[in-house]
């Protein structure tokens, strides 16, 4: 029996919805990513570049980051630098559609740097949400590297 998305988010907190910081500097995307991620009961926080996100970051508690990896201003390789800097316990999720180089080359990077788990755009929401799932279902990890 497999359990739902609602039952393994109970592993992260029983009293409130996980908080999931949303990192993307394409509008529409964003925007979709919150709507499919609300839709699932999930409280959504959203920054346009790393340097929005950072600044959530210091301020709030969050339960996952899901960054996009090219952005202006503060791209997400940054980004995840920044995090696993920090040495707080945290689940990345790191997004791209390429820029100019192979987008796996990007996607590696993320993963070699401190990302959990990486997904190459275009997706589908359900493949998005099923990363989304497992990743909120696992524990958070300081280190930056390995385990990925």
């Amino acid at each position: 029996m497999e359990l739902s998305l609602s039952s393994k988010m109970e592993t992260v907190s029983k009293e409130q919805p996980p908080r999931i910081l949303l990192v993307d500097d394409d509008d529409a995307i964003r925007e979709l990513l919150q709507l499919v991620l609300q839709r699932k009961g999930l409280q959504v926080v959203k920054a346009c570049d790393g340097r929005e996100a950072m600044r959530f970051y210091k301020e709030q508690e969050f339960d996952l980051v899901i960054t996009d990896l090219i952005m202006p201003e503060k791209e997400g390789i940054e980004t995840i630098l920044e995090i696993r800097a920090m040495k707080r316990p945290m689940r990345i999720l790191a997004i791209s559609g390429g820029g100019r180089v192979d987008q796996s080359m990007h996607l590696n990077l993320a993963k070699s740097v401190g990302a959990d788990r990486v997904l190459a755009k275009p997706f589908l929401p359900k493949d998005f949400l099923q990363v989304v799932e497992e990743l909120l279902a696992a524990p958070a990890r300081v280190s930056t590297r390995g385990n990925s």
